[in-house]
């Protein structure tokens, strides 16, 4: 069984990366992002405190991210392990996660400020089915519509200057400390979120040994 967390700032690459980690493992990919967009798209009412947390660029806080990996994680879905996307994002969430599970490694994609921008206000997704596309790597065959589809593309509510300058700041403030307390018990392994997804994979494939 193989349990991997994998962190990075928003826009490095990671979703991409624990996609095709899960494919090469039979993993259970657990994205807290997709797990709010789902809730949002549902219109629950998690999903309508979520929208307005994420709108104003802030994070969402630690009590509702770990009622949710918790509940997530209790499902036992995961017979060959898991990758775990997008938490811990806090000192917090990190202590809490360390006292129930034991993890393999912790996957981290850097990727430096400036690109993180090119990539996040690149990025768009299809109102319909969710589709993921970045008009730098993966643009549709027709200007903002879904090649599946056909649904119209948007950016996603959160993908404005002003929100990502606020969410780069709480990740260096408090992602990144999470960090040094993985690195403490020689979790890390340190991935370049520069070069093209595949060479990525392969890095980290090397890194862990697979």
């Amino acid at each position: 069984m193989h349990k991997y967390v994998i962190m990075g700032v928003q826009g490095c690459g990671k979703g991409t990366q624990a996609r095709l980690l899960k494919e090469t493992l039979d993993l259970v990919h657990i994205s807290v992002g997709d797990i709010f967009r789902w809730h949002i798209t549902n219109h629950t009412k998690l999903g309508a405190q979520v929208k307005r947390i994420v709108a104003s660029g802030n994070l969402v806080g630690d009590e509702i991210v770990e009622s949710i990996v918790r509940k997530r994680l209790e499902e036992h879905d995961w017979n060959y392990g898991f990758i775990l996307d997008g938490f811990p994002r806090s000192e917090s969430q990190a202590l809490f996660f360390l006292e129930s599970y034991d993890i393999d490694a912790v996957i981290h994609v850097h990727l430096p400020d400036e690109l993180v921008r090119d990539r996040v206000l690149s990025r768009r997704l299809c109102g319909n089915c969710g589709l993921d596309y970045n008009l730098i790597s993966h643009r549709p065959a027709v200007e903002n519509v879904c090649d599946v589809c056909t649904g119209q593309l948007i950016c996603r509510p959160d993908d404005t200057p002003e929100a990502l300058a606020e969410r780069l700041r709480d990740y260096h403030t408090r992602t990144k400390p999470v960090l040094d307390l993985f690195r403490r018990k020689e979790l890390v392994l340190d991935i370049d979120g520069t070069p093209p997804a595949d060479v990525i994979q392969q890095n980290i494939r090397e890194q862990l040994g697979l």
